[in-house]
């Protein structure tokens, strides 16, 4: 089964960019994330429209951050990005007939709902200033 790994992608993409201290051409960072610079435009795009990046133009432009880091939660990029589902499991069919199964969706859909509700509690909770602290503890091994 696919995932979705726009979010991790675009994580990774934000610390290339901060790292960098400067704006990242499309190409630049499609080479980083190891996929097309179209792609990479079409999800900035998106980080735009929310208000985390912004575009330059010229000979050394390219994307960059406009966010403050501390105030960017992994919340934030998750609703920038759509929302894409969290989880790649779910019921075979959403609208039963049988009463079993009704059963099984019922409390499959509890489970779930709890579990999405505490992830994105735990994606709230985590800035991109956490993980660039963090890539700095990494980079000084």
């Amino acid at each position: 089964m696919k995932r979705d790994s726009r979010l991790s992608a675009v994580l990774h993409a934000l610390l290339h960019m901060n790292e960098h201290g400067a704006p990242m051409t499309s190409e630049a960072l499609a080479q980083c994330l190891g996929t097309n610079p179209v792609v990479v435009r079409r999800t900035m795009g998106l980080l735009r429209e929310a208000g985390l990046v912004a575009a330059e133009r010229g000979h050394s432009g390219g994307w960059r951050i406009v966010a403050d880091l501390s105030s960017v939660s992994l919340r934030q990029l998750h609703e920038a990005l759509g929302e894409p589902a969290l989880f790649a499991i779910g019921n075979r069919n959403e609208h039963p007939q049988c009463r079993v199964e009704q059963a099984v969706n019922a409390a499959l859909d509890d489970a779930f709902e709890q579990a999405e509700s505490l992830l994105l509690q735990k994606f709230e909770s985590i800035s991109l200033a956490d993980l660039a602290a963090g890539f700095a503890r990494r980079r000084k091994c």
